[in-house]
């Protein structure tokens, strides 16, 4: 059996453009998986396009938040006969219960864009051939993409919104600490500096030195969500909190950062390197829970048992960054929270959820969370984390 039309054979090239469209819509898919998709093809045969799709969708597609893109993006790249036209489909009638141009997802229309090659110039259009093109990317759009919602941005715009929210300053709420510095304050005399000063102007004593508590960043652990449902945000607030938290105020502060999913996994190393990109690697290559389900409670057991010395004394801010969909016993973890809570100074909960309206916290790991939590903050788009480090402080005070 040919692949594709019987004269042509243009199916397993048309199959090779829509493994090439996924890739750029973000869904994960190699050059195995297309040639997986090739000979489901062969199988199930091309007399019914939903038999098709959904082969192709079994061994093309291999997380959940993906599938619902594969389905819009089958349904344009495979409407239009003529595959080398597929943007034109965008022209022709819809059928009914279709998602109409204006309403697809953004990742399906960057991958429908047309690709050209470096130096390219782009080909003359005839009038009834006009392409209305994303300009996401232009500068103008920038005020808007500070108000987006991180899960509805397509691929280029999520690289750019990463990395300006590695531009965000996230200043933390500084305490007195036990170390002591000269200063003009103080109850307790710099005699050493008191002494150097007056050998300078013959024995006379012409200024009191004292010595003040030096004022440091608080320590600071983060426990991030790394499960299916976190994970448009995890990597891009990993790139934020590296950025932001590298130093404090002319401070290195210190951080403990981990991520959570079915298990804990330490980040701190990775956190150690300069390089946010380089963090980011280092952070890929630990995980290997990503984007399964959530058991806080478990992973905060893990923390209490083998990290528990991370938590300075009652000084340690807590962030918790998670949707709160937990799917482990809500009595450990209130157990586990209760402990938390003891030992830090604040526990608050980041949570991508409340770029809904009217969103309360229902669900049973989200009711226990909140109720441990001192406080409640959004962390959805680049507003939100550029006015994170002013709700700290305020949160600091109460």
């Amino acid at each position: 059996m040919q692949l594709g039309d019987s004269r042509t054979g243009k199916l397993a090239a048309n199959i090779a453009g829509f493994g090439r469209a996924l890739r750029r819509a973000g869904v994960r898919t190699d050059s195995a998986r297309i040639a997986l998709a090739q000979e489901a093809a062969l199988l199930v045969g091309v007399d019914s396009k939903p038999d098709l799709g959904a082969a192709m969708e079994a061994v093309m597609v291999s997380r959940e938040q993906d599938r619902l893109v594969f389905r819009e993006l089958f349904d344009v790249y495979f409407r239009n006969p003529e595959v080398a036209n597929k943007l034109l489909s965008q022209l022709l009638p819809s059928a009914e219960g279709k998602a109409e141009p204006s309403k697809r997802r953004p990742r399906v229309r960057e991958a429908l864009q047309p690709q050209k090659a470096y130096g390219q110039q782009a080909a003359p259009k005839k009038e009834d051939q006009k392409l209305e093109f994303d300009a996401a990317m232009t500068a103008s759009d920038l005020q808007r993409l500070k108000h987006a919602d991180f899960s509805a941005l397509s691929a280029s715009e999520y690289h750019l919104v990463e990395r300006l929210a590695r531009d965000v300053a996230l200043p933390l709420p500084q305490v007195r600490s036990r170390r002591l510095q000269p200063g003009a304050r103080g109850h307790r005399m710099h005699w050493p500096g008191l002494m150097r000063r007056a050998a300078r102007t013959g024995g006379e004593i012409l200024q009191l030195r004292r010595l003040q508590r030096q004022r440091q960043p608080l320590p600071l652990l983060v426990l991030v969500d790394v499960s299916g449902s976190m994970e448009r945000y995890a990597r891009l607030l990993l790139a934020f909190l590296h950025a932001a938290t590298r130093n404090a105020n002319g401070h290195r502060a210190q951080r403990d950062v981990f991520a959570f999913g079915t298990h804990l996994t330490d980040l701190t190393p990775a956190f150690r390197l300069a390089d946010t990109d380089a963090m980011l690697a280092a952070a890929s290559a630990l995980i290997d829970d990503f984007a399964g389900g959530t058991r806080l409670g478990e992973s905060l057991a893990t923390l209490r048992q083998q990290h528990a010395r991370r938590l300075v004394g009652r000084r340690t801010l807590v962030l918790v960054i998670s949707d709160g969909l937990d799917t482990g016993e809500p009595a450990a973890l209130d157990a586990e929270l209760a402990w938390l809570r003891r030992r830090c100074r604040r526990l608050l909960w980041l949570n991508p959820l409340l770029r809904f309206d009217g969103y309360s916290p229902l669900a049973r790991g989200a009711a226990v969370l909140h109720r441990h939590a001192h406080g409640m903050l959004a962390v959805h788009n680049i507003t939100r984390l550029e006015e994170l480090a002013g709700s700290l402080a305020a949160l600091m005070k109460n």
